[in-house]
């Protein structure tokens, strides 16, 4: 096991780039660490409030150390008074590395020549490797004959990356085995060594992530239908264009997540991919994400400066994965969306309200079964990709928002107990006030026969009503605002009204007779 010192401050640009949040920057470098055995036995970090560019000695900064093996902010006051602190602490280190107790140090623009001095020369003295970003501080303790195995400035980099690159380069140095963590560290867990990136490939989460940009699309629609608002229209012209965009970024920062890296990458393929569609944006999307991670680790593994490795990965992770989609697999991927579509329209001309019907009478089986974000979902994406409007949509928010609205209202007006009520009332609020959370009806739905039958039957109504009107709309809006976005508002309501007074209905019959069976 070797063990290593973190020495740094918030730095100049590095302040920008991570340095404003140090124990976020600190703790990637502990994964890194933990990744490849390596113990991080000692910190001496200088945080201020703004880049030491600009920073005066009054300037309110905080000094971060290791104590029983946590990252604590031990002392906080002007920049002058840490720096005197810090002075302490270089020491201690400095005895820690001259006793053999640390055999490594990683550097982030540190001061030579006053907060760090000592710390630098017993690293000098037991020519102990040296691994750090920050120019003009690295190039001081190079000229000072220390053991620098790799330097870098900090202009391009983030707390992923450049952690990555001091473990990669000690690793090497120690022959230490190093895969690098891909996982974040918010979610505090190691990536697993040795896992196969193809296993992060997951089109039900890039389509899950990417709704928002979906809604927003429905939002400009409906808005451009106000008189005053028909210049939206050609906003969502150009909102059409950006959803391969977003996927393709989503995409690659889910299979890749090396921060900025991996989203200006998945911005460069997803630009290349747009005559695609949101199918080729995501396959331009999972190349770059792959790729990222495949030349991330080559460049670093062949020492290229800290900045060429974000640079060059980000670059020709995007540019080569977006050359891909466009000239080869672009035109199958639009194929592939026209024919999704062109299935789903037939299927909806062959006899509208049958459709509309089964759709309904399905979806909370399909909720209930895993199976609406794999399959229903998508569905809608690609409806909404051509028109901003979905068949599935509109039978989304009439047969599951709605439904659970009138079961949840149901269960306040006429509750079947007293702590029917508290659990219908934000539940319903939801429901209508955002056009979410159809889990609230859950409880009352798997407590009686009745009630759950009620919302497949109330969906089945509403989906009916949604395809006689041919309505097409999105879910995930405010119900009330849901109309407004649609193919027709009229249609829409009426099917909404339906569904929630059939639900309603249902309910409170179940809870009458639950009532009375109860008191006799």
């Amino acid at each position: 096991m070797k063990n290593v010192a973190i020495l740094g401050s918030s730095g100049g640009n590095l302040f920008n780039l991570g340095g404003k949040d140090p124990m976020k920057l600190l703790k990637e470098i502990f994964t890194q660490c933990e990744t490849a055995g390596i113990i991080v036995s000692a910190v001496q970090f200088i945080g201020a409030e703004v880049s030491m560019d600009v920073a005066k000695e009054s300037t309110k900064t905080s000094l971060y150390v290791l104590r029983d093996q946590e990252i604590q902010n031990v002392f906080q006051n002007t920049l002058k008074k840490i720096n005197e602190e810090a002075l302490q602490e270089d020491m201690k280190i400095a005895e820690n590395i001259r006793s053999g107790e640390i055999d490594g140090l990683i550097l982030m623009s540190i001061d030579p020549e006053y907060a760090n001095k000592h710390a630098i020369q017993a690293a000098i003295e037991k020519n102990i490797p040296i691994v750090g970003t920050g120019g003009t501080a690295m190039a001081a303790v190079a000229s000072k004959g220390a053991n620098v195995l790799s330097t870098s400035g900090t202009t391009g980099t983030t707390n992923r990356t450049r952690a990555i690159s001091f473990v990669s380069s000690l690793a090497k140095h120690w022959e230490i085995k190093f895969r690098p963590s891909f996982t974040s560290t918010t979610e505090k867990a190691v990536h697993e060594s040795g896992i196969n990136p193809l296993k992060r490939i997951n089109i039900k989460g890039i389509m899950t992530a990417s709704l928002p940009a979906f809604i927003s699309l429905a939002l400009i629609l409906a808005l451009s239908k106000i008189p005053m608002f028909a210049g939206l229209g050609d906003v969502f012209d150009i909102l059409i264009k950006a959803l391969p965009v977003v996927l393709a970024v989503v995409a690659a920062k889910q299979i890749s997540d090396l921060d900025e890296v991996s989203i200006v990458a998945g911005v460069i393929a997803g630009c290349l991919s747009v005559e695609g569609g949101i199918i080729g944006g995501i396959i331009a999307g999972i190349i770059a994400g792959l790729l990222v991670q495949f030349l991330f680790v080559k460049f670093v593994q062949l020492r290229f400066p800290m900045t060429t490795v974000n640079i060059f990965t980000a670059g020709l992770a995007g540019i080569i994965s977006g050359l891909i989609v466009f000239y080869i697999l672009g035109p199958l991927a639009l194929s592939a969306g026209e024919f999704i579509k062109y299935a789903i329209e037939q299927t909806i001309s062959f006899n509208a309200v049958l459709a509309g019907m089964l759709a309904g009478l399905l979806i909370w089986p399909a909720i209930l079964g895993g199976v609406y974000h794999a399959a229903i979902l998508p569905i809608v994406l690609f409806e909404m990709e051509r028109s901003g409007f979905s068949f599935l949509g509109a039978v989304d928010m009439v047969g599951l928002v709605v439904v659970a609205a009138g079961i949840n209202l149901a269960n306040i007006i006429f509750p079947k107990d007293k702590g029917s009520a508290p659990i219908a009332v934000p539940g319903f609020l939801i429901n209508m006030g955002f056009g979410t959370f159809v889990e609230s009806a859950y409880p009352f739905m798997f407590s009686s026969k009745i009630v759950f039958g009620g919302a497949i039957i109330s969906a089945g109504i509403g989906g009916a009503i949604v395809g006689l009107f041919d309505v097409r709309g999105t879910a995930y809006l405010p119900t009330f605002v849901a109309p407004f976005a649609s193919s027709n508002s009229v249609g829409l309501i009426l099917a909404m009204v339906v569904s929630l007074l059939s639900a309603f209905t249902i309910t409170a019959l179940a809870n009458k007779v639950f009532t009375k069976k109860s008191a006799s």
